[in-house]
């Protein structure tokens, strides 16, 4: 159901975010899922991003996947920074030839763990580094909200288990364990997006620009790929320790 993409491919959309090859290489390992998940699944007509992320990036990576499965596009955020940081990425994507169809609609609410005001129409949810910035008493409500709006839904939020990657990133964690307890039944769980740097590493905006045209990068990417489809068969407990991203498939109501 969904093309298969190079990380060298999925960096064009990762720079037009301001971000770099760790957000391409995490584009590229959500991919790895959704397309498993996704494959023996009706193609969803309307598909609700359900939060932008809370730092990093702008969730072109799902835009993408709307515009391939032919989805309309509705995000809710209760920030206007967020969504005007998207509408930025989009338009710097689209110059470089990429989301052209995208036409996202935009919808501001007073609280990401309150949609009550959302309708129900959505075949598809999507969410990514946004339940962890939720306090832990708001997650819950957020989880039916979510249940309630869509017949599946796709949530990716840092993984609590990674200290040096949330003590870097400056963001709040949520171990599998408790995304878990949140999912509760009818939901796929686990770890992904281990990159084999570490992490924090910052490159200049020319070492960026560089990166989608050089040789030697083209094939550092193409083996950052081959060891993304390699994750899956890492010990347990490496993976706890080392993903920096948990997440959890939901399929059919609470």
């Amino acid at each position: 159901m969904l093309r298969t993409l190079s990380i060298k491919s999925l960096y064009v959309p990762a720079l037009a975010e301001g971000e770099g090859v760790g957000t391409a290489y995490e584009y590229f390992a959500k991919r790895l899922v959704l397309a498993r998940w996704l494959k023996n699944q009706p193609k969803p007509a309307h598909l609700l991003i359900a939060g932008l992320p809370e730092k990093y990036g702008s969730s072109l990576d799902f835009l993408l996947l709307a515009e391939e499965l032919g989805a309309a596009v509705t995000i809710v955020d209760e920030r206007p920074s967020a969504l005007q940081k998207l509408q930025k990425s989009l338009v710097a994507a689209q110059k470089e030839g990429w989301l052209m169809a995208a036409s996202p609609k935009l919808i501001p609410v007073h609280h990401l763990a309150d949609l009550g005001e959302i309708a129900p129409e959505f075949d598809l949810c999507l969410g990514s580094e946004g339940l962890q910035r939720l306090d832990a008493s708001d997650r819950p409500a957020y989880m039916r909200h979510v249940r309630r709006l869509a017949s599946r839904a796709a949530l990716f939020a840092p993984n609590g288990d990674n200290v040096a990657h949330t003590n870097i990133s400056g963001l709040a964690g949520i171990t599998l364990a408790e995304m878990q307890q949140l999912a509760r039944q009818n939901a796929q769980t686990g770890y992904i997006d281990m990159p084999p740097f570490p992490p924090g590493i910052t490159r200049s905006d020319e070492q960026r620009e560089q990166a989608t045209s050089g040789r030697f990068e083209a094939i550092a990417m193409w083996g950052l790929g081959f060891y993304a489809r390699l994750e899956h068969f890492l010990l347990t407990a490496v993976r706890r320790s080392q993903s920096h991203i948990v997440y959890a498939l939901l399929e059919g109501g609470d």
